[in-house]
């Protein structure tokens, strides 16, 4: 048999999956559950049997097999927990599993607690979405205001500066006059109202 039949490629271009990716997102998060909840039972059972067989000081593990897994999730409890998987954007999946066996590797947690620490987890994400969808809803709302307030537009069109009138009084005035120097206010600029024609 030739190697280069099983290096060929097909000559049918690949499909991309079906599913959606919230049912991506779903099957993947739910698939992180319970291979969790295999390996937490798995650690309980070696942990049993570490301590019967210091117990008992007779080492039979060769004889047993391992278990089947006997810890599964009620229907209810299943469909709620699909219920808020199917809320998790697909940017926060990854996010969500490596979060979820951190917390798994730390508390090493019994199997019936397992789906009580995955729910949390995906609490925590949820809150996350929202808080991070809150802070671009403000950023896209400031960034659409319009720039200027309305107070300044209404002002601009009602007064007119005019710092070169006749009718300012300056200093060189007060000075020629004797006359003790005016308050700073008087250098300033005059505002005044358009006259109506």
């Amino acid at each position: 048999m030739s190697l280069i039949s099983w290096l060929r490629w097909s000559e049918t271009p690949l499909r991309l999956s079906s599913q959606s990716p919230a049912e991506m997102v779903l099957d993947t998060l739910m698939m992180e559950l319970l291979e969790q909840m295999r390996e937490a039972e798995r650690q309980q059972w070696e942990r049993s049997n570490a301590s019967k067989k210091i117990r008992t000081g007779v080492d039979y593990s060769w004889l047993a097999n391992t278990p089947r897994p006997t810890y599964d999730l009620s229907p209810g409890e299943r469909l709620q927990l699909e219920d808020v998987c199917a809320k998790i954007h697909p940017s926060y999946c990854g996010p969500a599993i490596l979060r979820f066996r951190q917390l798994v590797a730390e508390h090493e947690p019994a199997v019936q607690e397992v789906a009580r620490l995955f729910r949390s987890v995906l609490q925590e994400v949820l809150e996350r979405m929202k808080e991070e969808e809150e802070a671009h809803r403000l950023t896209r709302q400031w960034s659409l205001r319009p720039r200027g307030g309305l107070a300044l537009a209404t002002f601009k069109t009602r007064a007119r500066i005019s710092p070169f009138a006749s009718d300012i009084r300056t200093i060189s005035e007060d000075v020629e006059r004797d006359a003790p120097p005016p308050p700073r206010a008087w250098s300033m600029p005059e505002f005044r109202a358009p006259q109506a024609d």
